[in-house]
C-alpha cells in the first residue's frame, strides 16, 4: 500500500511541474522551466520584481545577499520578470544596474503568478521541489504601506520561511501580504 502512495505523491508533483509553466522565456526568448532542479535542489525562490518598481529596486542588496546565503544550501534563486513592458534589452541594463548574478526569465503570459497568487512586486513564492508552493508574499516587513517604512525590518519572513525549508521542517507563516507595485496587467 505504500509504494502506491509514494507513486501517488510522485506522480502529482510531476503534475504541478508540468502544469508551470509552458511560456515562461529567458532573455533570449528560448522556453525555460524556472522550476527545474537538480537533485539536490530542495526550493526555487522565484522573486517577482519588475524594472520600474522603486519598492523592488531598493531589495535588490537584500535578494542577492538572501541568495548568496541559501544557494549553497540547495536553494535556488530566479529573477521573475512579469510584466510584458520589461523587455530582454530593459532587463539586461536593470540587472547590470542592480547588480544581479541570478538566473532571469520573463513571465509575460503570468503563468508564474498565477500559479504562485503574487499581486506586486517585489513579491517572492518559494516553490518545493514537487512544486508546491511553500510560502508567498514579503520579503520583509520593512515595507508597512505605500510611503510608510522602517529603517531596517523587524521581521524577515522570506528569511525565516527559507531557513525552516533548509532544515525540512514546514513553513510557520506560508502567506504574508507584500506591499508593492501592483502588476499593471495582471492576467486573471
Amino acid at each position: 500500500m505504500l509504494p502506491h502512495l509514494g507513486l501517488a505523491v510522485l506522480l502529482a508533483a510531476a503534475h504541478l511541474l508540468a502544469a508551470v509553466p509552458a511560456r515562461v522565456l529567458d532573455l533570449n526568448g528560448r522556453p525555460v522551466n524556472p522550476l527545474a532542479s537538480g537533485r539536490d535542489r530542495v526550493a526555487t525562490v522565484l522573486v517577482f520584481t519588475t524594472t520600474d518598481c522603486p519598492i523592488s529596486n531598493r531589495y535588490a542588496p537584500e535578494i542577492q545577499s538572501l541568495a548568496a546565503k541559501f544557494q549553497t544550501q540547495g536553494i535556488g534563486f530566479t529573477l521573475v520578470y512579469p510584466v510584458s513592458t520589461d523587455t530582454p534589452g530593459v532587463i539586461r541594463e536593470h540587472v547590470k544596474k542592480f547588480g544581479y548574478a541570478l538566473p532571469v526569465v520573463r513571465d509575460t503570459a503570468q503563468e508564474l503568478v498565477k500559479h504562485t497568487g503574487v499581486r506586486v512586486t517585489p513579491e517572492v513564492a518559494v516553490i518545493g521541489a514537487g512544486g508546491q508552493v511553500l510560502y508567498r508574499g514579503r520579503i520583509d516587513d520593512r515595507h508597512i504601506d505605500f510611503g510608510k517604512d522602517r529603517p531596517q525590518p523587524t521581521e524577515r519572513t522570506l528569511e525565516r520561511a527559507l531557513e525552516a525549508v533548509r532544515q525540512g521542517q514546514p513553513v510557520a507563516v506560508r502567506e504574508t501580504q507584500a506591499v508593492g507595485c501592483f502588476l499593471p496587467d495582471l492576467i486573471r
